[in-house]
């Protein structure tokens, strides 16, 4: 290769890595505003409800749904985008149009009769996700859980729409566009929390899906694909995207059961753990959020991109960078979220109902959910390579392994460590999680490559 064509190719390394990195950085902005107003409705919600049995009831009757959401849509955006990109470049925008219509009908469908089959069969699956509530817990968990389930279609649809805004490059408003349910829970909590309890928290929750659906579909209409479901036949891309959903969607089970074991395993142990786990979870829940979730957005249009056209020596430049910047980043923020854990959670949450013993629990919580940031966020670029490659299959390899490991860790962590034992299992899973997609990625990598030079020969 000639010096032209060697600066050449720098150049546009240097183009695609500046354009996600301003894709990364908008997410993230956005991103710490919609986690400061989530951090204030959790400091508002604990001051209101503390660790009660009634926010215990909640936060089990919240879990499914969000589960499902996680499960179905997210899995098809998954899939999805990668081919939608594909077709738009190289068959037009109808065709596209007609294999997002075809996508989401499917998707749809799938909520709805999941939601349906969830409904049904909620009273045998609840007492073993909150064996040890008292039967009036459960039965008012039971009530919140059967209200809740219409924002699993609404979410889905909004977390679809989201995703085909990301393949335009547009990125904050569909990233602010989740602030409407921290917002809509915070003021029910607030103005609603004395009169109505704990079903104000439900009902801002719907109110704040319906606001975000609103939002990301009237903007995915004027990027020019429509809203609308039908179907337009068994297609390749329809077939391409099916055969890639289904790993993706196991593998989402895998991980979603991993949750339903860990918050399973917390009721078993004494009252207030599963509200314990939750709050030191959501504390790194938005870093993981801010750093994984914005690489995520960011690099899996370009991912993609550069696939669709071969360019494979490209995705291995953007693949070392952007594993290295998210190490320099995440690493020290996760030694500082550790050592100072139990000063966050007495600052955060201490007042109210939420006393200095409830303080010493979260903290230890947090410190051990601390551990898997640096795994996590730089995982998440080779998880979106392998996708954007359409190895879904190892992602469902690494779900089951993922699944094993949580019930073998928890089972021996717990005992030594409580809750906290719960939470540093996950951490521990993550760091096999890392190892397993680092793996796969650069094996991938040096295939194709190698693959390639002959031919370029």
């Amino acid at each position: 290769m000639g010096f032209a064509a060697r600066l050449g190719v720098r150049l546009e390394g240097v183009r695609v890595n500046r354009q996600v990195l301003r894709a990364a950085v908008s997410v993230t902005l956005v991103g710490v505003l919609v986690k400061l107003v989530a951090a204030g409705k959790e400091i508002a919600v604990a001051g209101v409800y503390g660790r009660s049995d009634a926010m215990d009831a909640f936060l089990a009757a919240a879990l499914v749904p969000g589960l499902l959401i996680n499960l179905i849509s997210e899995s098809m955006n998954q899939a999805l985008v990668p081919t939608l990109i594909r077709v738009r470049e190289r068959e037009g925008p109808e065709r596209a149009q007609q294999l997002l219509s075809s996508s989401m009908l499917w998707m749809c469908a799938l909520l709805a009769a999941v939601s349906l089959l969830m409904a049904a069969t909620a009273r045998e699956f609840f007492p073993l996700i909150a064996s040890n509530f008292s039967a009036a817990k459960l039965a008012l968990s039971l009530r919140m859980f059967y209200a809740l389930l219409p924002v699993v279609l609404i979410t889905g649809i909004a977390t679809n729409c989201t995703a085909v805004l990301n393949t335009f490059d547009r990125y904050a408003i569909p990233a602010l566009a989740p602030i409407a349910t921290p917002l809509a829970i915070m003021a029910a909590a607030l103005a609603c929390g004395a009169r109505l309890g704990v079903w104000a928290l439900v009902y801002g929750m719907l109110a704040g899906a319906v606001i975000q659906a609103g939002i990301v579909a009237g903007m995915m209409e004027a990027e020019g694909y429509r809203l609308r479901l039908g179907w337009h036949g068994m297609t390749e891309a329809v077939r391409e995207v099916a055969g890639q959903y289904g790993p993706v969607l196991l593998s989402a089970v895998a991980a979603s059961g991993g949750l339903l074991v860990d918050q399973s395993m917390a009721a078993m142990l004494p009252a207030g753990s599963v509200s314990a786990l939750v709050y030191g979870g959501r504390f790194v829940s938005v870093v993981l959020a801010l750093l994984g979730g914005a690489i995520s957005t960011a690099v899996t249009p370009y991912f993609s991109r550069m696939i669709a056209a071969g360019d494979w020596a490209g995705c291995r430049r953007a693949v070392r960078t952007w594993v290295r910047l998210t190490a320099l980043v995440s690493t020290p923020v996760a030694v500082l979220l550790i050592a100072g854990s139990h000063w966050l959670v007495r600052i955060a949450l201490e007042h109210g109902a939420f006393g200095p013993r409830d303080t010493a629990v979260v903290g230890r919580v947090l410190a051990m959910y601390a551990i898997q940031i640096p795994f996590f966020v730089t995982s998440r670029v080779y998880y979106r390579f392998l996708i954007a490659r359409r190895r879904t299959d190892l992602a469902l390899y690494c779900g089951i392994l993922n699944l094993i490991l949580d019930i073998g860790l928890n089972l021996a962590l717990m005992r030594w460590l409580g809750v906290a034992g719960i939470a540093l299992a996950t951490s521990l899973w993550t760091v096999s999680t890392f190892l397993f997609l680092r793996y796969w990625t650069w094996k991938l990598l040096d295939q194709a490559i190698h693959a390639e030079t002959p031919r370029l020969g």
